[in-house]
């Protein structure tokens, strides 16, 4: 318990005024704060994600060697270094706060060009370059950005499309319908229901799909659709069709979901738009579900035809 008080005071949310040693009030205020500005899910208890989302953020760049590694490296320094190759043109992805193949080749890039060793290791030396470069390149964007906009516009019909459609326990009859909808509209779809968000966004990213839809049953009588986004990026597709599938299920829900940029793990580690629908009751959402898949398909036609028309607020959830 002190080791998590003194990662949440590390992370900018010191729980003053906390009991040493004790998840007390005080301490679970701190976490709650913590979820809602990581973007995950909002419980005010140390579930296994919030650890996991503490001990990335306990990581500063420059801290340790960042190299391509089994299993990947993540932290806060991984995200800081995408971004930061990002912004003098080196495109390492989005800052998603994972070191794969395309944040090793955007080191081993921007190592060649600044005539240092290309080892694909970002140690000390290549720091410090980085820095210095950053600090003389303005104010813009950065590539992830420019690459987003490039690539969202995508097929112009759903009939074009390829879509990976999965559940994560419970609502296996909803996936089956709104997959066997979306094919019937011309879309290729493959459906997954493994346990692992990792697993999904893998299987996702394997298919080349050009869109993800989870479902996922939400604890509370509420829906929560979400994209990812993290303060310095947001998937800009992905937040278009959450947008659409807020407004079609305005009307087929028992209340309006919310729409929320998150970095939930099948959000964060697919590489195309994604949206995760948490939704509940989940009785009732199943009773829904003829009409919840007739307005999922009519979200991604619109989707799929106009990718760049969307508004709305966005919202960091809270779970009761």
């Amino acid at each position: 318990m002190r080791d998590l008080q003194r990662r949440l005071g590390a992370a900018g949310f010191d729980p003053v005024g906390a009991e040493p040693g004790v998840f007390c009030v005080v301490t679970s205020d701190m976490v709650t704060s913590f979820q809602t500005q990581r973007g995950v899910l909002v419980s005010g208890a140390c579930d296994e994600p919030t650890w996991l989302a503490l001990i990335e953020a306990g990581w500063s760049l420059g801290d340790r060697l960042l190299m391509l590694n089994a299993p990947m490296l993540r932290g806060d320094d991984v995200a800081d270094l995408q971004r930061s190759l990002n912004h003098v043109g080196f495109d390492c992805g989005r800052p998603d706060g994972i070191f794969g193949p395309s944040a090793s080749r955007a080191v081993i890039d921007f190592q060649r060009n600044s005539g240092l060793t290309a080892d694909g290791i970002c140690g000390a030396q290549t720091v410090r370059t980085l820095r210095l470069v950053s600090e003389k390149s303005g104010t813009g964007p950065g590539v992830a950005s420019i690459r987003e906009a490039e690539t969202r516009s995508g097929p112009s019909s759903i009939g074009g499309l390829r879509l990976v459609v999965g559940q994560f326990g419970g609502l296996s009859s909803i996936t089956r319908t709104v997959a066997r909808s979306l094919r019937e509209r011309g879309a290729t779809v493959m459906s997954t229901d493994e346990y692992e968000a990792a697993a999904q966004a893998a299987a996702a990213n394997r298919f080349g799909a050009n869109a993800y839809v989870g479902f996922d049953a939400h604890p509370a009588p509420r829906s929560i659709i979400s994209y990812f986004a993290v303060p310095s990026f947001e998937s800009i597709g992905g937040r278009v069709l959450a947008s659409h599938i807020v407004d079609e299920l305005d009307d087929v829900l028992e209340a309006r979901p919310e729409l929320a940029g998150m970095r939930l793990p099948v959000l964060r580690e697919t590489r195309m738009p994604a949206v995760l629908c948490s939704v509940g009751p989940v009785r009732s959402v199943v009773d829904r579900t003829n009409r919840l898949s007739e307005a999922v398909t009519r979200a991604v036609a619109a989707w799929s035809q106009a990718p760049m028309n969307a508004t709305g607020a966005v919202s960091r959830p809270h779970i009761d």
